[in-house]
């Protein structure tokens, strides 16, 4: 029982990977062979499923229209030690204006309750403390999406509002200031 607990509160080493155009449009396709083609790392079959051909879709658009946006969008949740990857994460786009940053994150169901989404958040909030154009970090959570709302609170984020997302419907954000970690 003690191993149990230690495993799930454990935050494994994870790194946020980026990826490029081909690897994006490869992932919305549904290609893994030419996906892990362009990834710099390998990915399961899990990343060209239906579940997130969306984001993949979504992401692959953005960078065609914008390519310096490569480095911030979603990319490889990737487990150092595992050399695995377990999920996706990153920002929506690079800071906005004023300075906002909003975070997206999902783990493979496979390696959920792991600690894998907790490390993506520390990394994408670290990154965010260090970069100075960030002042703020946004996350929007599904009503229903206890686990996301449990594990934003840790970080001082603080409910700022409601919105209605098209593929997710109603949404709850939060925010926390970047340097506040």
């Amino acid at each position: 029982m003690i191993e149990q607990h230690q495993v799930a509160t454990s935050t494994p080493d994870v790194r946020i990977v980026h990826l490029n155009g081909p690897a994006f449009r490869a992932l919305a396709d549904g290609d893994l062979v030419a996906a892990n083609e362009a990834s710099p790392v390998p990915v399961s079959a899990y990343f060209v499923g239906p579940d997130w051909r969306g984001t993949w879709r979504m992401r692959s658009r953005q960078v065609e229209q914008d390519p310096a946006s490569a480095a911030w969008v979603t990319g490889v949740i990737w487990d150092e030690q595992r050399r695995l990857a377990v999920g996706r994460a990153g920002y929506h786009g690079p800071p906005d204006a004023a300075g906002m940053v909003e975070i997206g994150y999902a783990v493979d169901p496979a390696y959920r309750r792991r600690g894998y989404a907790r490390g993506a958040l520390e990394f994408l909030l670290r990154r965010a403390a260090e970069e100075s154009t960030v002042r703020t970090v946004r996350v929007s959570i599904s009503p229903d999406n206890v686990a996301s709302y449990q594990l934003a609170s840790q970080y001082g984020f603080t409910k700022v509002g409601e919105q209605w997302d098209d593929e997710d419907g109603l949404e709850i954000v939060y925010e926390v200031t970047a340097d506040r970690r």
